[in-house]
């Protein structure tokens, strides 16, 4: 029976999100959907509440180790949170200018991040699959939430049945795991991943490593990306872009160091193998879009496989640039979407980046903020994206794998090409004259208000000197 006293506080903000969850569902039954402006405000204060929570709570693991509070489990913990609030506030602009007023949706964005903040924390496998399916089945109901557009409904049917299919491979490479480690846990499973591992054990492995690619969306676990970044709301893609992201690649990091980190010679070229993928993927398969949440869909498969460089490199100072780079890689796709969402013509949101063109004459300062955020995500320097790049490429090569670095930045310089388009499109091409502008509404100027604030971000990140150390003190902290 563990000691209560001692395990409640370790896990005190995922406790604060679901008790909160709780009554917030409560009030809004009660109140019924006039109070959806009320619920969101409330779970912004929630979610801020968690973070600061999660950033003093002790270190130390519970329930016979499966939960597990360490630097690189805040470090992550307050990131997620951060992000999930900032969605919310997209999510409240985008359903008041939709006209739709459904309390549920930040409330399933607070449920979403328990279940992301108890990924980030599974020290066992038991603890690692409840995370995943607590954060994903909220996601399902966000990704079909307009339920009047065939599109969502059927991203988010193509999302649940490929979760479903993901899900199992999980538990079938769990099992096996199991079968052959004796345990669940991160640290006795260690003990038997040798150098050299049974054959059963690289098999479960590499099942679970697919599973858990296809909740990062790496290739060639990608197909259900395109698709539901397309038919999903707006400001729930925003959602899926950054915080399952950071929360799925801290816990292949965890689950890759902790319980096989002396089999990496085994798990590493597996992970090699979905880096070029996601690499020839993100950037080749980018080339031929034209809606813009393709794009970005096509854009985080490839980014996603630079991320999983520094878990490649498996050391510290891989793990650091991984979370330097989810770092900077959220604040760009926050930026990014909170322009969607300030744009519009002719009373319909911005799809296709056609529908860019002229934006230097009618939108200057969210012209120069896309152009910002479209440099940085592409990695040119002094921009925030460019040093995101800079460490996991220097993290791989310094462990040797310079060959995959170097495919890496190939793969770069190819995918610059879509966001050299859009700025192209943005500056060059007039707009068309059946589709002027219309004036802006008090929602999209307020987005438009985000989108400045999200490009100075990258403009000033040179001259920022903590996100460094808080991320080599968490790197450190694993375990």
């Amino acid at each position: 029976m563990p000691d209560l006293s001692q395990a409640l506080p370790l896990a005190a903000s995922e406790l604060t999100l679901a008790l909160g969850a709780m009554v917030l569902l409560m009030l809004g039954a009660f109140i019924g959907e006039k109070s959806a402006r009320l619920i969101s405000i409330l779970s912004v204060a929630l979610l801020i509440a968690a973070a600061a929570i999660a950033a003093y709570v002790p270190l130390g693991s519970a329930f016979d180790g499966a939960f597990v509070s360490d630097r690189f489990a805040i470090y992550a913990k307050v990131l997620i949170y951060l992000a999930s609030a900032v969605a919310v506030v997209l999510g409240g602009g985008w359903m008041q200018r939709e006209r739709i007023a459904r309390f549920e949706f930040p409330i399933l964005i607070v449920l979403a991040a328990v279940g992301m903040a108890m990924m980030a924390s599974s020290g066992d496998l038991i603890s690692l699959y409840i995370g995943v399916e607590l954060h994903s089945l909220a996601l399902y109901v966000l990704a079909a939430f307009h339920r009047d557009d065939a599109r969502a409904s059927e991203a988010g049917l193509k999302y649940f049945v490929l979760g479903a299919l993901s899900s199992g491979l999980l538990l079938y490479g769990s099992s096996l795991i199991y079968g052959f480690a004796g345990s669940m846990r991160f640290e006795d499973i260690a003990a038997v991943a040798t150098a050299d591992p049974a054959p059963g054990l690289v098999f479960g492995l590499v099942f679970l490593i697919c599973g858990l690619a296809f909740k990062v969306s790496a290739a060639p676990f990608h197909m259900w990306t395109p698709d539901v970044y397309e038919g999903a709301p707006t400001p729930v893609v925003a959602l899926f872009a950054t915080a399952p992201k950071v929360a799925a690649m801290v816990l292949f990091a965890r689950a890759m160091q902790l319980g096989f980190g002396e089999a990496q010679s085994a798990w590493s070229q597996v992970l090699i193998l979905i880096c070029l993928a996601s690499f020839a993927v993100g950037a080749i398969g980018g080339l031929a879009q034209r809606d813009i949440q393709r794009l970005l869909a096509y854009s985080s498969i490839a980014n996603i496989g630079y991320a999983l460089l520094g878990i490649v490199a498996g050391t510290e100072a891989g793990l650091q640039a991984m979370l330097i780079f989810m770092t900077l890689y959220v604040v760009d796709q926050f930026g990014f979407f909170a322009v969607l969402l300030s744009l519009s013509r002719n009373g319909r949101p911005i799809r296709t980046i056609q529908d860019l063109a002229g934006l230097k004459k009618t939108r200057p300062v969210t012209a120069i903020a896309l152009t910002v955020l479209s440099l940085s995500v592409l990695g040119m320097p002094p921009f925030s994206g460019f040093w995101g790049k800079y460490y996991v490429f220097g993290a791989a090569a310094d462990a040797g794998y310079w060959q995959v670095a170097a495919a890496g930045l190939v793969a770069s310089v190819v995918a610059a090409f879509y966001y050299l388009r859009i700025i192209k499109v943005m500056w060059f091409d007039p707009a068309p004259e059946d589709q002027a502008a219309t004036d802006q509404s008090p929602v999209e100027a307020r987005f438009t208000a985000w989108a400045a604030a999200a490009f100075a971000f990258p403009l000033v990140i040179v001259g920022l000197t903590w996100l460094e150390p808080l991320a080599r003190t968490a790197a450190s902290g694993l375990g």
